[in-house]
């Protein structure tokens, strides 16, 4: 494990990260190895929030680091991203955070997965065209506001009522949500790290 680069990401030390990716790549380190790295550091990023060492500011902070290191990844490893399925993500309509959503779609796009991003602030009806046009197996959604959850279960249960919920998982993220909100807005599963989002779509796409 490059100690280096996980300490970095978690100290928000954006030039030792920078440099420690580039490094990392003149040395043939395997891209998806490189994005453990850096989500461990995220890891540690958010515990440091849930304990309230770190707040908003450092959450945004990080974000912009990993999307930087992602953009150096990306352009020395063109990532395969037609292979394994379609996978939809956005960010609830009322709520503009992107931190969380950005990080699952570069791992998810690591993986394999064709990412069909939304963006924030996604109404229902861009969700259910996106459904419509892309034919996804899982859907995930984004939400780190407790006054977006009935906005969440609005979007969710309109999906429903046009009968696009037969062959499709709903899976809800973000700092708020707990299984007690998963069962409000009836979505199909709460994804609490990365890893159980990279999991679950594998599994659903029998690649596991």
């Amino acid at each position: 494990m490059n100690r280096t680069l996980v300490k970095a990401m978690a100290e928000l030390n954006e030039d030792i990260v920078i440099e420690e990716v580039k490094s990392l790549i003149k040395n043939n380190v395997p891209v998806l190895e490189i994005i453990q790295y850096l989500q461990r550091g995220i890891e540690s990023v958010g515990k440091n929030f849930e304990e309230k060492k770190y707040f908003m500011s450092e959450l945004i902070i990080s974000g912009e680091i990993f999307k930087e290191a992602s953009q150096i990844l990306r352009k020395e490893f063109p990532l395969n991203t037609s292979e394994q399925g379609n996978f939809i993500i956005g960010t609830i309509y009322g709520d503009i955070h992107d931190v969380g959503k950005n990080i699952v779609a570069t791992v998810m796009k690591s993986n394999g997965f064709r990412v069909i991003d939304l963006g924030t602030d996604v109404a229902t009806e861009e969700f259910i065209e996106a459904i419509k046009q892309y034919k996804p197996k899982v859907v995930g959604i984004s939400c780190l506001l407790t006054n977006c959850f009935d906005n969440l279960r609005e979007c969710i249960q309109s999906i429903q009522n046009k009968g696009l919920r037969k062959d499709l998982k709903i899976l809800i993220g973000g700092g708020p949500l707990d299984e007690y909100v998963r069962k409000y807005v009836k979505a199909d599963m709460l994804c609490k790290t990365i890893q159980e989002t990279v999991r679950y779509c594998k599994k659903l796409y029998r690649l596991d």
